[in-house]
């Protein structure tokens, strides 16, 4: 069992940053592939991007502003959004899981979300 939880979301002006941290429980996480996700039109969770052994994948709706990254010592993974749009307002979402990293049933453990909202 992994318990995850989110924090760092806030408010800020489209072209700022924010950092988001996703604590987890237990002694295994360094195994789990570790992700973002965030709801969009049309689906109920839109992969934003993970980490696992071979490294990071990133949608392309935020490749090269978002960088995903992970301390396995704290049992923790980041995700440094820098650039922000409008179109980021979301609520973002931790999730560990073992399968697929680019899909969200592949997923076995969810944080609770963290609300991020970019004004224009």
């Amino acid at each position: 069992q992994v318990q995850l939880v989110e924090s760092g979301g806030g408010l800020v002006q489209a072209g700022g940053a924010l950092r988001l941290s996703c604590s987890a429980s237990g002694r295994t996480f360094s195994t789990y592939t570790m992700g973002w996700f965030r709801p969009a039109p049309g689906k109920e969770r839109e992969f934003v991007a993970a980490i696992n052994w071979s490294g990071g994948n990133y949608a392309e709706s935020v490749k090269g502003r978002f960088s995903i990254s992970r301390d396995n010592a704290k049992n923790t993974v980041y995700l440094q959004m820098n650039s922000l749009k409008p179109e980021d307002t979301a609520v973002y979402y931790c999730a560990a899981g073992r399968g697929s990293v680019l899909s969200a049933p592949s997923y076995n453990y969810w944080g609770q979300g963290t609300q991020v909202t970019v004004s224009s």
